[in-house]
């Protein structure tokens, strides 16, 4: 494994609460294999607090049994990273199947089940599977993430659009808040969430179930979670829930990471700039770590080719220092800052690169693989719709700039007729335009998004546009 200076700390407690006559909640800490686990069971007549037991010590059997392959990775790459992710789906699935044929086995237990959300520290990555409404934050430099989204009725409702969270309480489906679309061992087989992100010195983390975070904000986990005393902190946790009404057993994992913080600023840095970015502004922390895991930071120097037009499509690319112009047809369009996302208009529909993207200053960029970053849209379906959606808007976006700068460009004056010579037109604006057809209007597409429409102006955007419509589609 490769060797790291950082210091991980731990504890853990688990209450009854104020209102439930035996505890089903279940933790678990391993400190050789830095695995950490909390598991909310459900049943009833102990049945849950069976369910949760035998999930955490499933999930723990199973991980150790790899101890080898933990210790025989040295510098991590994909490959890697997708044999822990797969080891830990893995172990859950195990311990789905353990709590289903116990259950067939002593029919009082039919039916039970359990929430489940892991941390396994590896090096200097996390690798986190969860199922249910229990969850896991990231409080880095103050500032609180989570890392886990619940598979409950309460969260599809509210995500689907089809209520708002500040209106569930008073709406129709109130009684149905602690439904869960997902649990460990009610069924043999269940689908498993996993995410791997980098560890920061400084990180601290939550395993908790929802008799706690129902009682928290964001503010009281990242103050709690920065006490210097580790072994403080669960029961400060478990004390808030019970003096709030403690309706549900409560359980608080702690973790802290401590250590050199050289990587951190770097990090950060990064992050922050991805966020800013106006395709990826819509999407969670959790999100942005997945799209992190497929990124490389590189050095680029000046007269770089980063893409040519008409050459097969190439990467996308974030400029983190630095700057870069864009050509076509040997034109010069633009010249671009920090920031500025490259490349993403050739992400849907195209083989071949529409603009020819050159650096003009040394900096260094943020280098997202075209084929990863498609292949991660397929599997998050969510992460998928939020970045098609950003794409399409902000395609709508330079179609109207296109149609402003042709009507300006035309002398466009409705209580006149024009004479409009083309050749100037296409000469000054960069887009080809009939003489016949150059009437402009606004288009409502299906999905309601409002497009500027050029019937002959900036064609290939159209089709862009189009082509981001059909992957929608086809993805519903």
């Amino acid at each position: 494994m490769r060797s790291m200076a950082m210091e991980i700390k731990h504890w853990a407690a688990t209450d009854v609460g104020r209102k439930r006559s035996h505890n089903e909640d279940n933790f678990l800490i391993d400190k050789n294999l830095n695995l950490f686990i909390v598991a909310d069971g459900m049943g009833g007549h102990a049945s849950g607090e069976v369910a949760s037991a035998l999930a955490v010590h499933t999930i723990r059997d199973v991980v150790s049994r790899e101890r080898d392959l933990l210790t025989r990775i040295g510098d991590f790459d994909a490959t890697a990273q997708m044999e822990l992710c797969t080891l830990l789906e893995y172990a859950v699935h195990s311990a789905s199947a353990q709590i289903y044929h116990k259950a067939q086995q002593e029919p009082e237990k039919r039916g039970m089940g359990t929430t489940v959300v892991a941390l396994l520290i590896i090096g200097q990555r996390g690798f986190i599977a969860y199922v249910g409404d229990s969850r896991i934050y990231l409080s880095r430099n103050g500032v609180v993430y989570p890392l886990t989204e619940d598979h409950s009725l309460m969260n599809e409702l509210i995500r689907s659009g089809k209520v708002r969270a500040d209106e569930f309480a008073v709406s129709p489906y109130a009684n149905f808040k602690n439904a869960m679309t997902r649990a460990v061992g009610v069924y043999e087989h269940v689908e498993v969430d996993i995410l791997d992100f980098e560890i920061l010195p400084g990180d601290a983390f939550l395993l908790c179930s929802d008799g706690l975070y129902d009682y928290l904000d964001d503010a009281e986990i990242a103050s709690n979670l920065a006490l210097s005393n580790i072994e403080d902190i669960p029961g400060r946790f478990i004390d808030l829930a019970n003096s709030r009404g403690g309706k549900d057993n409560v359980t608080a994992l702690a973790v802290q990471v401590r250590g050199d913080a050289t990587r951190v600023a770097q990090l950060q840095f990064t992050v922050e700039t991805l966020r800013r970015v106006q395709l990826f502004e819509g999407l969670t922390y959790q999100q942005l770590c997945k799209l992190m895991n497929i990124s490389r930071v590189q050095a680029c120097h000046k007269g770089e080719v980063l893409a040519r037009e008409g050459e097969e499509a190439g990467d996308l690319f974030v400029v983190l220092d630095g700057r870069a112009t864009l050509s076509r047809g040997g034109n010069h369009l633009a010249t671009v800052n920090a920031g500025t996302l490259l490349g993403e208009t050739d992400l849907v529909g195209t083989d071949t690169a529409r603009l020819t993207i050159t650096v003009e200053a040394n900096g260094k960029l943020l280098k997202i693989g075209r084929r990863d970053l498609q292949e991660l849209m397929r599997r998050d379906h969510a992460l998928a719709s939020k970045l098609l959606w950003s794409l399409a808007t902000e395609l709508g976006r330079r179609l109207e700039d296109s149609q402003s700068q042709l009507a300006h460009a035309m002398g466009d004056n409705s209580e006149r007729t024009m004479v409009v010579d083309v050749s100037e037109t296409e000469a000054d604006v960069g887009v080809d335009v009939d003489t016949d057809e150059t009437e402009s209007f606004v288009e409502t597409n299906p999905r309601g998004l409002v497009i500027p429409k050029l019937t002959k102006a900036e064609p290939e955007l159209v089709e862009e546009i189009e082509e981001i419509e059909d992957v929608m589609d086809d993805g519903n």
